[in-house]
């Protein structure tokens, strides 16, 4: 099933011939061939940007759009609206407390203590190599240690991993690797900035004492180690186990893949560790216990915990933060799982438990929603952050038919995998069965799953511990593999969550319906009526029954896909993060690849996914005149996508994250510019050339000759 216009308005409600009757927005045939948009918010009210290729809105004719589209010029730059400006707030490097401004922000939360004043708490996902090695020096003030980028060179050519963490700490290379990877994992992790609005209208950072970092190796040299709450805080005091201890207990040396993340009702941050399977062993023995971290060992950018031998059960929870105790930082909450966290949307209502949903970020990856035990008093006492210390994770289990269940990840709850013919893959990671081995295997074989089941009954079948409590914590450790094993949904990389502030339904952005060698999303819920998987991503929107936060069954319903709209797509591709407006519009920006940007053909085919330019920030308002339409608000510098979006309180500023500029091709040569042929299809399907012109790498956001790109942290403002 494409998601047309004329479903999406079906499915909120709304007719669409008195849409038609009482549109407020009005066509205008120029070159940009956009619909004004018009709304009660300051930013609900803009003539979109130019879009690479014809959208429904332009209400062009099929030849004006040939015409309109014949060429196009990618700009370097974040592109707005017209009667918008962006301001640069922080970007890499920049002073923050004793440390600098990570990079690849992420997530940003505004958390504001009087009107135009507050701080910004920011998410630092990873490092880019390309860009982050040309930018170092003018960055840092020091050159990088070369004789480590030998090392690693060297054992790239002969295809070697190393293992820092076996070499003996006189060595005095060991002390070189560590603070190599110490620079790195330093530009991960949060941070706590402090802003006010001036009297120009200008957003200024103050500086004040709350300023911090928590870093990846918090805890390392400094006893600024992450606190834990949850059952598996009992795992992590186990002075022996099947496998490895990092003899640290419930302390935690850093917090590292920082993704998204969502904000409390009471004012505190909560910070998605998403792929720190590159950094550590994601693999546990059946006591939940770590691998190793040899079996996670240096190669290049990757094994980055293996030199200060990190126990991998500590990383991809969910880390809270109150921004405003410069002492705090931060406490992982293991009752919302280990997994490849990517976001939380939290629904804290007085008489009713705090519920907590959050995704999985990766093929196959599931939904889930933690519950708590006891119940909210009031939504915004601090003292809520308690209620994550005991209550019950779910697993979201969806019917072909639009219904739905969540299942507890808890020891008596049955194993059932998901049949592989339902897998658009056919195939599915489980529970290594030879529990003495530990770790995972992934099944492509019916009849090998089938003994799988037999074998194991339950989930408490699957994982040892001497309490109750202990085999609680290694299912809560091994969160996506006790997922599969009980039928979980395997999703199309459940990237973002928001709760419609209007009517609480929560709204779930999957990235995309492909297939991987351990994961792939089930065909019956991502895949159109013909049995198309969502390969461009789409949006689902899910209540719970009754609109009870505690609910156990729920109904779903996609309400928009990506890709072209000739093929039936909304014009974006790989939807990323979230953010509802205090109106219920839905603002959304994308995640497509750097490497597949602006590119005419694939192997000799049409691009479908290139042909849309540089990722975006798009404007989805889903009540109202314009419901079902997708407006193109902002666009990204080369290679780069944002993040974040967070609004200030009365919505006259909007906060992102302009993530990884320069990815790919590093900076940008002498203004180089190249053009390329694109293959376009009109609205219906009309394919025709289009010329486009491409900067070729990034010197955004100085935009000046030869300069590196930096990941920055922008406001948007009307002017």
């Amino acid at each position: 099933m494409n998601i047309k216009r004329r479903d999406f308005l079906a499915f909120l409600g709304v007719g669409v011939a008195t849409t038609a009757c009482n549109s407020i927005w009005k066509t205008n045939l120029s070159a940009k061939g956009s619909s004004i948009v018009s709304g009660n918010l300051p930013f609900t009210n803009f003539q979109p940007i130019k879009y690479p290729i014809p959208l429904e809105i332009n209400s062009l004719s099929t030849q004006q759009q040939k015409k309109e589209y014949q060429s196009y010029q990618i700009k370097d730059d974040v592109v707005l609206p017209e009667g918008f400006e962006y301001q640069i707030i922080a970007s890499w490097g920049d002073k923050v407390g004793d440390s600098r401004f990570g990079y690849n922000n992420d997530y940003i939360s505004f958390i504001e203590t009087s009107p135009n004043e507050g701080y910004l708490v920011v998410n630092f996902e990873y490092v880019s190599p390309i860009p982050w090695l040309q930018g170092y020096n003018s960055v840092r003030g020091k050159a990088i240690d070369f004789e480590i980028i030998n090392v690693l060179e060297k054992a790239r050519k002969n295809k070697q991993a190393l293992n820092i963490f076996g070499v003996e700490d006189s060595q005095p290379i060991k002390a070189k690797f560590q603070d190599f990877y110490a620079e790195i994992l330093i530009d991960q992790g949060i941070g706590v900035i402090s802003i006010r609005r001036n009297e120009q209208g200008k957003w200024e950072r103050t500086y004040s004492k709350e300023d911090r970092r928590i870093t990846g190796v918090s805890g390392w040299k400094d006893d600024r180690y992450l606190a834990v709450t949850g059952a598996a805080k009992a795992i992590f005091n186990k002075e022996k186990g099947l496998g490895y201890i990092d003899n640290l207990k419930d302390k935690i040396i850093g917090t590292f893949g920082n993704c998204a993340g969502g904000t409390s009702p009471w004012g505190t941050v909560f910070s998605a560790e998403e792929n720190f399977q590159q950094y550590v062993p994601e693999a546990v023995m059946a006591d939940g216990t770590s691998f190793a971290p040899e079996s996670n060992p240096v190669n290049g950018f990757t094994g980055q915990g293996n030199p200060f031998g990190l126990a991998g059960n500590k990383y991809g929870w969910m880390v809270e933060v109150d921004p405003t105790n410069p002492n705090d930082y931060g406490t992982k909450h293991t009752w919302l799982g280990r997994f490849r966290h990517e976001a939380v949307a939290i629904r804290a209502e007085a008489n009713q438990p705090a519920v907590f949903y959050s995704g999985c970020d990766r093929t196959g990856g599931h939904l889930y929603k933690f519950v708590s035990q006891e119940k909210v008093i009031n939504p915004q006492d601090k003292a809520n952050s308690k209620l994550l210390a005991q209550g019950m994770l779910y697993v979201a289990k969806m019917e072909a038919d639009g219904t739905g269940k969540w299942i507890p990840l808890q020891g008596d709850t049955v194993v059932n995998p998901t049949n592989l013919d339902n897998l658009a893959g056919g195939v599915l990671a489980i529970p290594n069965p030879d529990r003495s081995k530990g770790g995972i295997v992934a099944i492509n074989k019916q009849e090998e799953l089938d003994q799988f089941s037999q074998k194991y009954k339950k989930l408490a079948d699957l994982y040892q511990g001497d309490t109750s409590e202990q085999i609680q914590g290694a299912i809560l450790i091994d969160a996506h593999y006790a997922g599969n094993a009980v039928g979980g949904t395997s999703a199309a990389r459940p990237e973002d969550v928001a709760l419609n502030p209007l009517d609480q339904s929560l709204v779930i952005a999957f990235t995309s319906a492909v297939s991987g060698g351990s994961g792939s999303p089930d065909k019956r819920v991502f895949s159109d009526q013909q049995g198309n998987m969502y390969q461009y991503g789409c949006l689902m929107r899910l209540k719970e029954t009754d609109n009870q936060p505690s609910a156990v069954t729920f109904s779903w319903e996609i309400i928009g896909v990506g890709g072209e709209p000739a093929n039936g797509g909304m014009g974006f591709a790989m939807p990323d993060n979230l953010e509802f407006d205090r109106e219920g519009n839905l603002w959304m920006v994308t995640d497509m690849p750097g490497g597949a940007l602006n590119r005419g053909s694939n192997g000799g085919q049409r691009n479908s996914l290139g042909v849309l330019g540089n990722n975006a920030l798009w404007y989805i308002p889903l009540s109202g005149e314009n419901a079902g339409n997708a407006y193109p608000f902002a666009m990204m510098p080369m290679e780069a996508e944002a993040c974040g979006l967070a609004f200030n309180k009365e919505q006259s500023s909007l906060f992102i994250s302009v993530q990884h500029p320069g990815e790919v091709t590093g900076t940008r040569k002498d203004m180089g510019m190249k053009e390329e042929k694109i293959s376009i299809l009109t609205i219906d399907g009309e394919e025709f050339e289009q010329t486009r012109t491409i900067p070729q790498g990034s010197n955004w956001p100085s935009k000046e000759v030869n300069q590196p790109p930096k990941p920055s942290l922008v406001v948007i403002s009307p002017v």
